[in-house]
């Protein structure tokens, strides 16, 4: 069955710098900060959560729709999803601006410096859901704050069950916003800092989260995730990694196989791990979009790493 997927579409610049950034940064200097990184090696890969999360459906065999506002810029991206076999038609060109961009510079340290530019992402809520026939399924990914808000309320109103995964958009919205947002959803899926956070700015407790929707997933890195579902927190175990690569988009990749779990009616506990998997496959090929399986070769990895088949 397809699956809405509302979120963003952005070109990720990313650049090494084969040093650390404290050795040219002077703490007692930042306020009148002026340095300059070279840079020798720079890669542009394909991401947004949009993008990401179609991506890593598409390799389980899903039906995704990407659901996003592009620029100008917008062939490339269109020609690569198109190339494997990802539904474009939902994807709006702005011909007045350029697509998300995020320039990313990482040192030896593993510490990042990243600008970020909205672009057509902004008019995200020019998009409606009601554009898309016959989906009995969403999710409401990090986009603009106006196009969240406005798609989360579209599926709630067409009672189309959506996950609700306000990521690296988090700290846009107050408490009220997030309240509503989690009043909308059917399912809640954020990091343990951002499950932090949330709790902060709505005052509610995990299980009190937990208890307004089907499940709360907050996943945490190498340490697995818990899904917070029927009263009782299942624990998942982070699926085991042949090599540690680069862990952008791990969360996306999670999500997706979230969403297969979902519309294959699964238990939590194989849906979990599922997702696990999918972030296993991620972290071990850097980019967000650069690794890749078939069917089988997953269901056979799934089976190896944990005991059954699905």
């Amino acid at each position: 069955m397809p699956v809405l997927i509302c979120g963003s579409i952005a070109y990720d610049t990313i650049m090494l710098f084969n040093d650390r950034f404290k050795n040219h940064i002077l703490s007692d200097q930042v306020h009148i900060l002026n340095v300059s990184f070279l840079v020798p090696e720079m890669r542009r890969e394909f991401g947004g959560c949009a993008g990401n999360i179609a991506y890593n459906l598409k390799l389980l065999g899903g039906e995704p729709l990407p659901m996003a506002t592009v620029g100008r810029d917008y062939e490339p991206y269109f020609d690569w999803l198109e190339d494997n076999g990802i539904d474009t038609q939902h994807l709006k060109v702005l011909d007045n601006t350029y697509t998300a961009q995020a320039f990313i510079t990482t040192d030896q340290d593993a510490n990042q410096i990243t600008a970020f530019h909205p672009g057509a992402m902004s008019f995200a809520h020019e998009n409606t859901i009601n554009a898309a026939e016959s989906v009995t399924l969403g999710i409401v990914a990090p986009d603009g704050r106006e196009g969240m808000i406005e798609h989360a309320k579209q599926f709630a109103d067409a009672n189309i069950p959506f996950i609700f995964d306000p990521g690296q958009g988090l700290p846009m919205f107050d408490g009220g916003d997030l309240k509503r947002f989690i009043e909308q959803a059917s399912w809640v899926a954020v990091n343990d800092y951002e499950a932090q956070l949330m709790c902060e700015r709505t005052g509610l407790s995990l299980q009190a989260i937990a208890d307004q929707v089907k499940a709360l997933i907050v996943t945490k890195g190498g340490e697995g995730s818990h899904i917070y579902t029927g009263g009782q927190r299942l624990e998942i175990p982070a699926a085991p990694v042949h090599a540690l690569r680069d862990p952008t988009g791990c969360g996306d990749a999670y999500r997706a196989g979230l969403i297969y779990g979902l519309n294959n009616d699964l238990d939590w506990e194989t849906t979990g791990r599922i997702a696990s998997l999918m972030g296993a496959y991620k972290i071990e090929r850097p980019g967000t979009q650069n690794h890749r399986f078939t069917l089988d070769e997953f269901k056979a990895r799934f089976s190896e790493a944990w005991g059954y088949t699905i």
